[in-house]
């Protein structure tokens, strides 16, 4: 199967294995077998909210539009124009009141009526971004009760909790964005909870920094913790005081050192990110009717409580001419992508109306603004194609000319939106183009078409992330804003049935280079990646690009291992003199993997009817141990623990059946191997054993694998990387560790001589490395997915994860 070559010259390429798998995988329903199957469900969906007469003929336009690579973010192009009650939004952020049920004393959901509503949103497919400030800090005072409160921070453990329980719409976990202001009491708590290995692990986070805030850090004054709840009495002991201003004081500290906690955080472990609130208010064009305080789980999108992103990505390389020179010099087809950019802001304004609302007053928020978020992916490629360095004054001049052509052409078209369908409910002209906002610098005459005829929607710009999207329909372009992570790595997929596939990814220009005949043993310079260029050209693409888009960015910056700390702070000082709206960095260190997630038993074989009647022997049901001496495995188990090394052992009893396999069926350990009490050794190794006789021993070793505790990742084993590298092996608890051993010893059980068995595997290093808290890959079960491009990347598998 090949993709059709657009009205530019680049070449048809067949798809690569990557693109065809997250194709049939993730976005292909029953009926379809190719990507222009897909392409017309779409198409038809953002037509059949258009007038009758219209409807046939905007059908084919939007079809053109999607081939020609306008195409919609995940939601979208997965669920549009099918029976799943799935929102098409990717994302939302929901309000959090200072009261534990119902609402607080301002109309805020209270926590768990928040929990609720934040449950029915990633249900149905969504993120969520939150802000927690308002609740109050630990230590404040509960009347209600006569107790303390817990602070912000134990509330998000149970709202990690309800994400990581939750299945969204499509099988796919909810990503989460947790926002506290850097005044609130327990900021300091905030930021460094992640440092814990498996706490937090479905939410990125970030601080809310004030332009107070750098202002006193600049002047090397002192910084207040404050909030509206009073604080307990020893607490005010301690000298927690009231402010003129009706907030209570409860600790003072120099601004440097909260600072410097929040950058070494950033430095050491990726987060937390940063957020210039004021910043981002400053340039709202709804700043009349809103105050923006979080964003969605990626950062592109700062919303008010209630609020969505409707996103749609322009793929950039289907506009280059003459890609790298070949057959003509190459160029940017800027009237094909305005034209483009115009069809999309009416598709995406569709899906306003087409879209199921988790919530009635996202419905309501949504349909009194009307915000969408055109965006575009394919920079980095789209750049090298034509020649130009992405960290070179003339590669930022080109994103810029791209992105102000985009902002030009999609605020043109919401004008004559507006014209035919009328201008979002909020809109009042002199505050819209009032001095500061973004609508502020658009050109005069757009201004005054704005003023004439009023706008569609209310923001129409968003630069996200487009993981699987660019994949499936982008030929693996680079990923929205971003350079090139590689030119090839190699991808290790299980599948459903237990096999493992290997195969390679190429980055698309790399591709279309080689195609037309390009030596990529020897690259041009304008072939650089990510990690070849230095963290201050990524932090100038985004301050090149950020003027001319009415939300944010979202872009990681790549920082070298070895990058100076002091270097490292001055780049979140200098992205809030930018003008930027946030910053994410990532600095590589040695993130560990952890164990295989399960995967789904092998489908059996095909046999004759007579032989399938049989009960299998590994899983008929044994009524009691047979007598007398069985075969056996004795093993030592040696794994560590943040107490350090541990070690086991543990006796597996197998016993013959008819067709000369062996079957697991008694466990033992002994007891008195630590200080801590044996029950539960004694209590698993039992239950195990019958569930051994009973047949359904894989299930119970499986659910054993899911225990987690809160004492920190255990390490047992190894696993290889598709490179070829082995790396440490983690599990969520002790008892996740021991399953693993068991499974390990039946299975070499099962394949190898007893000789061979009383040997143990190679021991590990004596001590364990350092692990980097992170979340654990969908895929593969590695701690291991990192922030890459925006998304979730996991650099044991290669799977891209949550994003926008």
């Amino acid at each position: 199967m090949k993709r059709e070559s657009t009205a530019t010259t680049l070449p048809a390429l067949p798809l690569q294995p990557i693109s065809q798998d997250v194709l049939r995988e993730k976005y292909l329903k029953p009926g379809e077998a190719t990507e222009a199957d897909l392409l017309r469900r779409v198409a038809r969906a953002f037509a059949s909210v258009e007038a009758e007469p219209l409807r046939a003929e905007w059908e084919r336009r939007f079809f053109d539009n999607l081939q020609a690579g306008a195409i919609g973010a995940g939601r979208i192009m997965s669920a549009a124009g099918t029976d799943l009650q799935a929102t098409l939004i990717n994302c939302f952020v929901q309000p959090v009141g200072d009261a534990i049920q119902g609402r607080d004393d301002e109309g805020f959901p209270g926590i768990y009526e928040a929990l609720r509503e934040a449950a029915e949103t990633m249900r149905r497919g969504g993120g969520v971004g939150y802000d927690f400030s308002r609740i109050r800090p630990r230590g404040a005072e509960v009347r209600a009760t006569a107790s303390l409160a817990s602070g912000p921070c134990s509330y998000m453990d149970v709202f990690d909790h309800s994400c990581s329980t939750v299945e969204s719409a499509g099988s796919r976990r909810g990503a989460q964005m947790g926002v506290l202001r850097i005044d609130h009491p327990d900021v300091l708590e905030f930021i460094t909870a992640k440092r814990t290995p498996g706490r937090w692990n479905n939410f990125n986070v970030s601080v809310a920094v004030s332009d107070e805030f750098i202002r006193i850090l600049q002047a090397g004054g002192d910084w207040p913790l404050v909030h509206r709840a009073k604080p307990g009495a020893a607490l005010v002991a301690q000298g927690a005081h009231l402010r003129d201003d009706g907030l209570w004081v409860y600790r003072v500290l120099p601004a440097q050192q909260l600072w410097d906690t929040i950058m070494r955080s950033a430095y050491d472990f990726a987060e937390p990110g940063i957020l210039f609130v004021d910043t981002m208010n400053r340039d709202n064009n709804l700043r009349y009717a809103e105050r923006i305080t979080a964003t969605n789980p990626c950062g592109e999108q700062p919303l008010p409580p209630y609020g969505c992103c409707d996103l749609g990505p322009i793929i950039l390389t289907r506009f280059v001419q003459h890609p790298f020179g070949f057959g003509g010099t190459p160029a940017f087809d800027f009237d094909a992508f305005a034209r483009v950019a115009a069809v999309q802001v009416r598709a995406l304004d569709n899906v306003l109306d087409l879209t199921f609302w988790p919530l009635p007053q996202q419905d309501a928020e949504s349909k009194a603004k009307r915000r969408i978020g055109v965006g575009f992916t394919g920079l980095g490629n789209a750049l090298a194609m034509l020649r130009l360095r992405y960290d070179t004054a003339e590669g930022r001049e080109m994103a810029a000319r791209i992105a102000r052509c985009l902002r030009d052409a999609a605020y043109a078209a919401s004008v004559e939106l507006a014209k035919e369908k009328g201008a979002f409910p909020l809109f009042a002209a002199d505050q819209y183009l009032e001095a500061g906002t973004f609508a502020s610098r658009l050109d005069e005459p757009l201004k005054q078409a704005i003023r004439t005829h009023g706008i569609r929607n209310s923001h129409l710009l968003s630069i996200a992330p487009t993981g699987t999207v660019s994949l499936a329909f982008a030929d693996n372009a680079s990923n929205g804003i971003e350079p090139p992570f590689s030119w090839t790595y190699r991808r290790k997929k299980r599948e459903a049935d237990g096999s493992t596939v290997e195969y390679d990814v190429e980055d698309h220009a790399w591709r279309v280079y080689r195609s037309l005949g390009g030596d990529t043993t020897r690259l041009p310079p304008y072939f650089v990646s990510a990690l070849e260029m230095p963290a201050a050209g990524h932090l100038a693409m985004m301050e090149a690009v950020q003027p001319f888009v009415d939300t944010a960015i979202s872009k990681t910056v790549n920082i070298p291992v070895d990058y100076p700390y002091s270097d490292f702070q001055g780049l979140y000082l200098e992205a809030w003199r930018a003008g930027l709206k946030g910053l994410a960095t990532y600095r590589p260190n040695d993130i560990l993997g952890s164990v295989l997630s399960e995967t789904p038993e092998a489908a059996p074989q095909g046999a004759p009817d007579t032989e399938r009647r049989k009960p299998d022997p590994m899983r008929s049901v044994i009524q009691s141990r047979p007598k007398g001496q069985l075969p056996g495995v004795v093993e030592k188990l040696e794994y560590w623990t943040q107490q350090g090394r541990q070690a086991l052992y543990i006796v597996v009893s197998f016993m013959p059946v008819e067709d000369g396999r062996e079957r697991a069926i008694e466990f033992f350990m002994p007891v008195g191997q630590s200080g801590e009490s044996q029950q539960w050794i004694t209590s698993s190794m039992r239950m195990l054993s019958l569930a051994a006789r009973g047949g359904f021993l894989e299930r119970a070793l499986a659910d054993m694998r899911k225990v987690a505790w809160d004492r920190g990742p255990v390490r047992l084993g190894t696993y290889t990387r598709p490179d070829g590298a082995a790396v440490p092996l983690w599990h969520d608890s002790e008892v996740a560790a021991i399953a693993y051993a068991i499974q390990n010893i039946i299975a070499r059980r099962n394949g190898e001589p007893v000789a061979a068995l009383a040997t143990p595997p190679a021991a590990a290093s004596a001590e364990p490395a350092p692990v980097l808290a992170g979340a654990k890959c969908p895929e593969c079960g590695a701690h291991a997915m990192i922030r890459k491009d925006g998304c979730d990347f996991c650099t044991q598998c290669g799977h891209v994860g949550a994003c926008g």
